[in-house]
């Protein structure tokens, strides 16, 4: 039976990452796919209205992101990883990747209760289970003992700025954990201005390369940050003012 073509574009695509997706892998970002396009504009988690543009900005992406994590060292296919999704929406990156790696122990966090909900009713189509959903401020739930330094990896697309973003991600990682940030062009400026909250808060910029996309994939630079000694307890600072008043 023919695939349908956005189907056949991620195998492709995944393929050229140097993964292999099984059918039934393939059914899941099919359904995956569905569930967006009938709620997730409603839901305020993307504004892509196509399948085409929903399997590349969010599955090939997210899957060029785990390959990048895969050569790194950092994600492995026979281990399990504690991942939070920071500012997760649509589940993005976190859920692609979890289809990918089942083994992965996945939490998507988001302020919101309407995307909790979303989240909700996409797990329950998909069939998946053991994916935790926690609807709070980052600002709180990195305070809260369930979550702090408990995290292998912390995923964050589009969330802040990176020197907003640290202080908001490395209070969730363990010690030697890692923040994986896709960025834009601004990466540099971000970088530039990021070297204060990074001493402060314990961590180190250990990659700053291009995330390999496909031919016509937009251009984004993969940002890896190791956590290289505790955070201190203060921080991140109350809701709004890492934001506010970045260090």
């Amino acid at each position: 039976m023919t695939q349908p073509l956005a189907t056949a574009i991620l195998a492709h695509d995944a393929a050229e990452f140097g993964l292999a997706l099984s059918a039934d892998q393939l059914a899941l970002f099919e359904r995956y796919a569905d569930i967006l396009l009938s709620s997730g504009r409603r839901a305020g988690v993307t504004s892509l209205s196509t399948r085409e543009r929903v399997t590349q900005r969010h599955f090939v992406e997210s899957l060029a992101l785990a390959a990048a994590l895969l050569t790194a060292g950092i994600l492995d296919r026979s281990a399990a990883a504690r991942v939070l999704d920071l500012g997760s929406g649509a589940g993005i990156p976190g859920l692609p990747i979890r289809l990918l790696l089942p083994q992965t122990e996945l939490t998507l966090l988001d302020a919101r209760e309407r995307t909790s909900a979303f989240q909700r009713e996409l797990l329950s189509a998909l069939g998946l289970e053991g994916v935790a959903i926690v609807t709070a401020r980052a600002e709180d739930a990195a305070h809260d003992p369930a979550y702090r330094e408990r995290f292998d990896v912390v995923l964050a697309r589009a969330v802040a700025p990176l020197p907003v973003l640290l202080e908001l991600a490395l209070p969730f990682l363990r010690p030697e954990g890692h923040l994986a940030a896709p960025k834009g062009s601004g990466a540099p400026r971000e970088l530039a201005a990021s070297a204060g909250a990074l001493a402060t808060l314990g961590g180190a910029v250990i990659y700053d390369e291009p995330l390999k996309l496909p031919a016509g994939g937009q251009g984004q630079r993969l940002l890896l940050i190791r956590k290289t000694a505790a955070t201190p307890e203060r921080y991140p600072r109350r809701a709004g003012i890492p934001s506010k008043r970045p260090l």
